[in-house]
């Protein structure tokens, strides 16, 4: 997997959108967040678009991005808010020239569209916290974020979850949010999972789609071949009127149960506000104990 540059002192990083609107014009704590780590900012021309709930048309998110993609002086793209939308434009963009040039491309939920496509094309990109989650993140979700783009050394040791399976792994992180992995199969984009470690993570789900997701997952053959589970923040969950009889965290287990692997739950990552960066396409080494869970980050 093909590592993007470190970010330097004074290198541009450029907000846009893939998905959802933003028209808030309340991007001052991202900005000054940057500056505080000597770097620049260009905002793109997505930023502020409207059409209904998208960041302008399909066209003018993908020109908005191909344009930062081609630029040799934007270092890293960080997408300010998911929602839906990145899948629309994904195939109108052409990584010719980012393969000349790789920069980091940061973000979560709906944009794990992009990481995934980029790990089958072989990059590594970033799963952390957004621009419009800045007022909200906790400073680990923020400095990690920073250990991340300067390639620093990132390394998380978390309290034991009860529902945890022990044991120890090490290979590559692959992931994200777990509905758009689901919608993803069969495509170019899709999750490559054999001998990977699984991140996944959701919000505002009902309980019923986490288990059908979770066999789709199954179904496929990712979960026959991974190394280990890492389960972040499953939140906001709903249920129908006639309950499911289990909420997201045994509905995963449920599934795995069969599976021989470790596992960690409640790791802090997802639609939380102390969303610590992943560096997806790593490889990490996990060790799961009754006393605690580590995740560590080759560089």
């Amino acid at each position: 997997m093909i590592t993007p540059a470190a970010l330097q002192k004074g290198d541009t990083v450029a907000i846009v959108a893939t998905a959802r609107k933003y028209t808030d014009n309340q991007l001052q704590p991202a900005i000054d967040l940057l500056h505080s780590w000597g770097l620049e900012v260009v905002i793109g021309k997505s930023i502020g678009l409207d059409n209904n709930q998208l960041a302008g048309t399909d066209e003018e998110r993908t020109a908005d991005f191909q344009t930062q993609l081609d630029n040799p002086n934007i270092k890293a793209i960080w997408c300010v808010k998911g929602g839906y939308g990145t899948v629309r434009i994904i195939d109108a963009l052409d990584f010719t020239k980012f393969k000349e040039n790789p920069k980091w491309i940061v973000g979560f939920s709906d944009i794990t569209v992009l990481h995934n496509h980029l790990n089958t094309l072989g990059y590594k990109t970033i799963h952390g916290i957004m621009p419009v989650s800045i007022p909200r993140a906790t400073a680990e979700a923020k400095e990690t974020l920073r250990e991340a783009l300067f390639n620093e050394s990132i390394s998380y040791e978390v309290p034991s979850d009860p529902m945890n399976r022990t044991g120890a792994a090490k290979g590559e992180l692959v992931g994200g949010n777990l509905s758009i992995l689901y919608s993803l199969f069969g495509s170019p984009s899709a999750i490559d999972c054999h001998e990977k470690i699984l991140f996944i993570e959701d919000l505002d789900e009902y309980l019923y789609h986490i288990d059908r997701m979770m066999m789709n997952l199954k179904r496929n053959g990712c979960l026959e071949s991974i190394k280990g589970i890492v389960v972040g923040s499953m939140t906001k969950m709903k249920d129908n009127e006639i309950p499911w009889g289990k909420n997201a965290v045994e509905i995963i287990q449920d599934v795995i149960k069969n599976y021989k692997i470790p596992v960690i739950y409640n790791f802090p990552a997802g639609h939380i506000q102390d969303n610590r960066a992943l560096i997806l396409g790593s490889q990490v080494s996990m060790e799961v104990t009754l006393e605690k869970s580590t995740l560590k980050f080759e560089n």
